[in-house]
């Protein structure tokens, strides 16, 4: 699961470094391509000290989401674009917390736990960013997924 989400990290990165209006948005797509290029790297290794062949291609909700993006462009693209990074990037911090502190192997447990800071400091840029452009709004109990 972790590389094929890499995989679309750098994937949709790159869109949004090509379709965003926003330059706050086409930033975070760029530090989404370095980001998870770098991760997807270490993982690769990890995977090959332990004879684990990993998916080489997106998964199909993934390449929904990119067909569905590559036809969008400026404001639309931002919003449909940070909407799904935030809806990602929380389902990620869950999986990796469980197992950086869970894991049963303690080489993947390892780049879980090594990995979790990036991810918890994009799911907070992917906040800040979408409350910039609209996608999320303050609530009276915090931020909010609200349109």
């Amino acid at each position: 699961m972790a590389a094929q989400g890499g995989m679309a990290e750098v994937e949709l990165g790159k869109l949004a470094i090509e379709r965003a209006a926003d330059p706050s948005v086409r930033e975070f797509g760029e530090r989404m391509v370095e980001d998870h290029a770098r991760a997807n790297t270490q993982l690769k290794a990890t995977a090959a000290r332990h004879n684990i062949s990993l998916p080489s291609d997106l998964n199909s909700e993934q390449k929904n989401i990119k067909e569905k993006l590559s036809k969008l462009s400026g404001p639309e693209f931002d919003k449909e674009y940070m909407a799904d990074m935030l809806k990602d990037h929380e389902a990620d911090v869950r999986d990796f917390q469980k197992q950086a502190s869970e894991g049963a192997d303690p080489d993947i447990k390892a780049f879980a736990a090594k990995t979790l800071p990036t991810l918890e400091a994009h799911l907070q840029l992917a906040r800040d960013v979408a409350k910039k452009i609209g996608v999320l709004r303050e609530t009276a109990a915090g931020l909010g997924n609200q349109p």
